[in-house]
């Protein structure tokens, strides 16, 4: 899915390569601008945190295929320690509400600009904990 979302986009040579042993990418690709690209990518439940080792590993993906730009795509939020690094190593995170935009046809270059924000305020997670905790 990811990887068509890319393709509506603009990008070109993507190819999906996730799986064992796929050194912490799972779509690699150009952007329309011409910079290649790594994407992680993670399917939890609503009710778990991206932790900051995971973006980690993907800095060490982007270093491994020497990739202009890495970008995190989740179905759930990132912690703040995980969001802090990201911003700090120019990872563009797509928590669940950036990748719902995403989806419904948002450019995703546009949501480079928002990076670092827009998990909601408390009154925002604390109704996304009752509708999807355990």
């Amino acid at each position: 899915m990811v990887a068509e979302l890319c393709r509506r986009d603009g990008c070109t040579q993507v190819r999906t390569v996730g799986g064992t042993g796929d050194n912490g990418a799972d779509v690699l690709g150009r952007l329309p601008d011409g910079r290649t690209m790594v994407i992680q990518c993670k399917r939890y439940a609503p009710h778990r945190t991206i932790a900051s080792r995971e973006v980690r590993d993907l800095l060490g993906a982007k270093v491994h295929f020497a990739a202009d730009v890495a970008i995190f795509v989740a179905t759930t939020r990132f912690s703040r320690q995980a969001e802090a690094f990201a911003v700090g190593h120019q990872i563009l995170t797509l928590h669940r509400d950036f990748f719902g935009l995403w989806n419904n046809g948002t450019p995703l270059l546009s949501l480079a600009g928002v990076n670092g924000r827009g998990q909601g305020g408390a009154s925002h997670r604390s109704r996304w904990k009752q509708t999807y905790s355990k």
